[in-house]
């Protein structure tokens, strides 16, 4: 902890975002120049990821979090004791009501805000702050439906005023050597890639808190942390409700609306059983919620085709018994690597013809320059380190008031995985076309450079 702060206190990060937000994207103006000395941050939202973002910030000697906001009283002493750990001023606090993040917005103590509340909330919040010109981080996904999506782009355009997706995946240690490796073209033409959410959330989904961790079979008004809210999109939605931390990193591999973008989708889904089981098992039989029935298929899978003819494979499966993974893979003209069994295979170069090799050697020839440089510095930031990377990303861009590396476009691009699949799912997996969000500007947008050694 003491190191990173002194690293961030001596040398105030100066200059580290130009790489990571190196340009402004079309259509984006300075609609505000940040002249005071410190970034003044708000808060919306400090539950578990809310209150993760605010240490990673305390850390920090050129911002300061003036504001936060939470409906949820019990956050508040939680969060001040990390504000006296690091004996910093407590902020103002709202959240009276549900709208009483406006009143934060408002504020001309605040130049950014990080949301990091319910799914429900994400646009609705991201796009009031937009319009009160504040610099805007919201955290994934950040919409639910199409025409959230287009509210998101089109109050940027509007008003001028950035927005990030806090996609913290982009920056895990294996996504960006691999991204190395793409990008000095190490696999060759880029042809296919599998991604998605393999995460067993049952425990996560149906939780009250009074029985053993794991075991619970409440969710709602008598569910605790995010079964009060994930929950009902499992009741009530079939479609890929999560899709940013596996389809992110690949788009950017890709440069998707920077040259490169999503063309059409086509999702299925299988049964429901997950949840019904698990509170079965748990709960019994009569239990009210074992009558529920969970529109959610326990695993969703869709398929992408982009602008130049890469496929990419997209999976959901949260509510059945198994270990975690992204299940990423990518795969080129000369070779692939998958991340479940650490395997890579590179033609040509490979131990023996045919044969997966270990991929630790790969993955540590070929380590990003922002690992090389700063990886000790991540450590504890949450997440194995990408947080920091994340969150010191938002932060430089916010300062400069520039565009950031991952920006409204992909916000939208991304989260309309959502809406989509549930269309073409309940239309018997009917193909179903990206909108273009850049409205053609894809064609000439740069990419990003990824590859420098500064932020």
């Amino acid at each position: 902890m003491e190191t990173r702060r002194n690293f961030i206190k001596k040398t105030t990060i100066a200059g580290l975002g130009l790489s990571l937000a190196p340009t402004y994207s079309f259509g984006e103006s300075l609609s505000k120049n940040f002249n005071s000395s410190k970034l003044r941050i708000g808060l919306i939202g400090v539950g578990l990821r809310g209150t993760n973002h605010l240490v990673n910030l305390l850390h920090r000697d050129d911002v300061v979090v003036t504001a936060i906001c939470d409906i949820d009283s019990r956050r508040i002493p939680i969060t001040f004791k990390h504000f006296d750990t690091f004996k910093k001023a407590h902020p103002k606090v709202y959240g009276k009501n549900e709208y009483d993040y406006r009143n934060l917005l408002d504020s001309k103590e605040v130049d950014a805000v990080i949301i990091s509340t319910p799914w429900l909330w994400h646009t609705r919040m991201a796009k009031d702050a937009m319009l009160a010109g504040k610099y805007a981080g919201v955290e994934v996904s950040a919409a639910n439906t199409l025409e959230e999506c287009w509210d998101l782009v089109n109050t940027h355009e509007q008003t001028g005023t950035h927005l990030m997706i806090l996609e913290n995946v982009n920056y895990r240690r294996d996504i960006m050597a691999v991204l190395n490796m793409v990008k000095q073209n190490l696999f060759g033409e880029m042809m296919h890639f599998r991604c998605g959410y393999q995460h067993d959330l049952r425990f996560v989904k149906l939780n009250d808190g009074k029985t053993a961790y794991g075991k619970g079979v409440e969710f709602g008004e008598k569910g605790i942390s995010e079964a009060v809210w994930r929950t009902q999109h499992s009741l009530l939605r079939n479609a890929d409700v999560y899709p940013t931390h596996g389809v992110g990193p690949v788009a950017t591999m890709i440069d998707v609306n920077r040259g490169n973008r999503f063309m059409s989708l086509t999702s299925h889904a299988t049964k429901s059983r997950g949840l019904h089981n698990y509170i079965v098992e748990n709960g019994g039989e009569n239990h009210p919620n074992a009558k529920l029935k969970f529109k959610l298929g326990d695993i969703i899978t869709s398929t992408i085709e982009t602008s130049n003819g890469e496929t990419i494979i997209v999976t959901h499966d949260t509510s059945l018994p198994r270990p975690y993974s992204l299940g990423f893979r990518v795969q080129g003209t000369k070779g692939l690597w998958e991340v479940d069994g650490n395997r890579i295979y590179i033609e040509g170069q490979a131990e023996k013809p045919h044969r997966w090799d270990n991929a630790t050697k790969w993955l540590e020839k070929y380590d990003h320059p922002l690992w090389k440089k700063y990886g000790e510095l991540a450590q504890g930031a949450g997440h194995g380190g990408m947080d920091f990377f994340v969150i010191n990303a938002f932060v430089e861009s916010a300062k400069q008031n520039i565009a950031p590396p991952l920006d409204v476009y992909d916000a939208a691009a991304w989260s309309a995985i959502t809406p989509l699949s549930e269309i073409s799912i309940e239309n018997n997996g009917e193909p179903q076309n990206f909108p273009d969000f850049t409205r053609g500007m894809w064609v000439k947008r740069k990419p990003y450079n990824w590859m420098k050694d500064t932020f």
